[in-house]
């Protein structure tokens, strides 16, 4: 589980700096800038869930050692 997880947070911090090539400065509310701003987060969502995930999976894992 932790190598999927590893993976994954890979591809969204990969998705993030694919999604900051999509950004125009100067209209960054308007057509693939906005698209690149709902991209990078979600992107950084989905990481902060998959950490929380494996943070998660670390504290169960303790405290079933820990018995």
């Amino acid at each position: 589980m932790k190598i999927f997880t590893s993976i994954l947070v890979v591809i969204a911090i990969a998705l993030i700096i694919f999604n900051i090539t999509l950004l125009d400065f100067k209209n960054l509310f308007e057509g693939d800038s906005l698209v690149g701003l709902i991209g990078i987060v979600a992107s950084f969502c989905a990481v902060c869930i998959l950490l929380i995930f494996r943070m998660s999976k670390l504290i169960e894992e303790k405290s079933k050692n820990h018995r």
